[in-house]
C-alpha cells in the first residue's frame, strides 16, 4: 500500500457528526465479536504468543466501518483476476524469459540470485510440474485523479489473511445489521467474501490430484508466527470440509526432517507430503542459514504439488511485473485481445532503471514516483526524497545495483475519514484503502481444475504513512461497501 493521498472524499458516514457513544458501543461489540469468532492475532507483546498457539492473543488491527468503494471497479478486480492466474502460469513455463529478464537483478540482488539457481537445476533437470497450483493475489488502488483502478502488485507466494479477510467482512455484515438504520447503511451492500473456503477447496483439489490418500499438506511457515490464526483458519476448513489433514514445519524443520525418497515423494518426519502450501519464503530473513535453502531445493526436486512452485514465485517478481507491463510483452503469453486490454488498463507505469529519461524525470519530481526492490511482504519500498538521492547515488556509483529495483508511478488514492481499531482503542483518523483480489489456479497437465477469483481484502491505513502491510504493523483489516 504505498501512497500519501490527494484528495478528500465524501465520507460513508459523517464522522464529524456521529454520536460518541454509538461508536463506543459499536467498538465494544466489535471487540467481543473479534474475540468470538477468531479474528486475532499473536500479541507481539507476549514472549510465546508467536510458538504457542491460544497464548497471548490480541484482535486484529480493524477498521469499524467497512470503506466505500465503486462497484464497477470492484467488478473489473475480480473479472481480471482468472486472466492474472491464467497469466502467471504461462510464464511460469517460459523459463528462458524468467532467467533472461531477472539476469541484471540477479548480479545484484544475491536471494533472487539464490532462488534462480534453484529454478536453473530444475531447467536443467528438465523437471516437469505436472500439477500446478496457484494462490494469488492481486492488490490495487484507485487513482482519484484519473479514477482508474491501478495495479500495486500481484502475489505469487504466501497472500496472507484469506481467514481473517473473510472474518472482516463478516464482522462489519453484523454490526451494520445492528447499527446501520442509525448510520444510514445497509449490510447487504458488503460483498461475501468466502476466501478460506475457496483456497481450502483448491488445496483439497490439489490434494486429491496427488492421488495418495496416506499424504498431507505441509505448511511452510515462520518460527515464529504471530498471524498463525489466519493460516489455521485455513487448514481447519481444510480438514473439516475436505478431511484432508495439514501439518506446520519451518524450513528448518525440513531440513532436519525431510528427505526425498527414491520415486521423488517428499517425506518430512515420516509423512508422505502431497501439497507444500508456503505462508514463509519469501523473504531474505527467512533463509537465516543454508539450512533453510537446502529445504526449500529439496522441495522443489519432490513430485509434492508447490504452493507455489519456483517458477510461480519467481513469476510474482516486480522486475516481471515491470518486463509484463512493457508494449508487446503481454502476447507472448496471453491470446485474446480483449484480455490483454483488460490487463494492461490495470498497469501502473512501470519502469526499469536503465531508462535515463525516466530517471530524470524521477529525480526532478521523485513525490510521483515509488522505487520497489525484489522484495515481498511490506516495508520495502523507497518514497519521496529517497526516491532522488538513491537514483543520484546510483547514477554517482555507476555500478549494477540499479538492476535490484524499478520504479512504478505513485498511486493517489482518495483520503476518507475512518474510525481504526488497534489492542481494543478505537481512533480516528484520514485514511487510504487498498483491494487485494485473491485468485486460485489449479491445473493437472493440461486439464485445468479451478480458474477463479476466490474473495478480497481491504486494507486501509493512515493516509501520512507510505507503507502497508498489517502484519508488519502499518495497516487495519477492512472490508467494502459497495457504492
Amino acid at each position: 500500500m504505498e501512497t500519501q493521498a490527494g484528495i478528500v472524499s465524501k465520507p460513508l458516514v459523517d464522522f464529524h457528526g456521529i454520536d460518541e457513544e454509538l461508536v463506543q458501543k459499536m467498538v465494544h461489540d466489535a471487540l467481543v465479536w473479534s474475540s468470538l469468532h477468531g479474528l486475532v492475532v499473536g500479541d507481539k507483546n507476549v514472549q510465546r504468543s508467536g510458538k504457542v498457539p491460544g497464548v497471548g492473543m490480541v484482535h486484529a488491527p480493524f477498521a469499524l466501518l467497512p470503506v466505500a468503494f465503486p462497484e464497477n471497479h470492484f467488478k473489473l478486480a475480480c473479472e481480471v483476476a482468472p486472466i492474472f492466474n491464467q497469466l502467471i502460469d504461462r510464464v511460469s513455463l517460459d523459463g528462458k524469459f524468467l532467467q533472461d529478464s531477472l539476469s541484471r537483478t540477479k548480479k545484484v540482488d544475491v536471494f533472487t540470485s539464490r532462488l534462480l539457481d534453484i529454478h536453473s537445476k530444475m531447467l536443467e533437470m528438465n523437471k516437469i510440474e505436472e500439477i500446478r497450483l496457484g494462490l494469488h493475489r492481486s492488490d490495487y488502488m484507485l487513482d482519484e485523479q484519473t479514477k482508474l483502478l491501478l495495479q500495486i502488485e500481484l502475489n505469487t507466494i504466501s497472500c496472507s489473511f484469506p481467514g481473517l479477510s473473510c472474518l472482516v467482512s463478516e464482522l462489519h455484515r453484523s454490526l451494520l445489521k445492528h447499527y446501520g438504520e442509525y448510520l444510514g447503511l445497509d449490510s447487504k451492500r458488503i460483498p461475501s467474501n468466502n476466501t478460506v473456503n475457496r483456497f481450502a477447496e483448491a488445496l483439497a483439489k490439489a490434494w486429491t490430484e496427488y492421488n495418495n490418500p496416506r499424504a498431507v499438506v505441509m505448511v511452510v511457515v515462520q518460527p515464529e508466527e504471530h498471524n498463525m490464526y489466519d493460516q489455521h483458519l485455513l487448514c481447519a476448513a481444510l480438514k473439516e470440509k475436505y478431511n484432508v489433514k495439514a501439518i506446520r514445519k519451518t524450513l528448518a524443520e525440513i531440513d532436519a526432517e525431510g528427505e526425498l525418497l527414491s520415486d521423488g515423494t517428499l517425506s518430512v518426519a515420516g509423512q508422505a507430503i502431497a501439497v507444500i502450501y508456503f505462508r514463509s519464503g519469501y523473504a531474505p530473513t527467512d533463509y537465516p542459514s543454508e539450512a533453510e535453502w537446502r529445504a526449500r531445493l529439496l522441495m522443489e526436486q519432490s513430485l509434492a504439488v508447490k504452493c507455489p512452485s519456483i517458477s510461480y514465485h519467481l513469476a510474482g517478481t516486480k522486475k516481471i511485473q515491470q518486463e509484463l507491463a512493457q508494449p508487446n510483452v503481454l502476447e507472448r503469453f496471453l491470446d485474446d485481445k480483449e484480455d490483454i486490454a483488460k490487463l494492461r488498463k490495470c498497469f501502473a507505469g512501470l519502469w526499469s532503471l536503465d531508462d535515463t529519461d525516466i530517471i530524470n524525470r524521477a529525480i526532478e519530481r521523485p513525490d510521483l514516483f515509488v522505487m520497489k526492490p525484489q522484495r515481498e511482504g511490506g516495508g520495502n519500498n523507497i518514497y519521496g526524497d529517497d526516491v532522488k538521492q538513491n537514483l543520484k547515488r546510483l547514477q554517482r556509483d555507476g555500478t549494477e545495483e540499479d538492476a535490484a529495483f524499478i520504479l512504478m508511478q505513485r498511486i493517489f488514492p482518495t483520503v476518507s475519514s475512518t474510525f481504526l481499531v488497534r489492542n481494543g482503542i478505537c481512533h480516528k483518523d484520514r485514511a487510504v484503502s487498498e483491494l487485494g483480489v485473491y485468485g486460485a489456479y489449479l491445473r493437472n497437465k493440461d486439464k485445468v481444475i479451478i480458474n477463479d477469483q476466490c474473495g478480497y481484502l481491504m486494507r486501509t491505513k493512515v493516509s501520512s504513512s507510505n507503507e502497508g502491510g498489517v502484519a508488519a504493523g502499518f495497516a487495519v483489516l477492512d472490508s467494502i461497501y459497495l457504492t
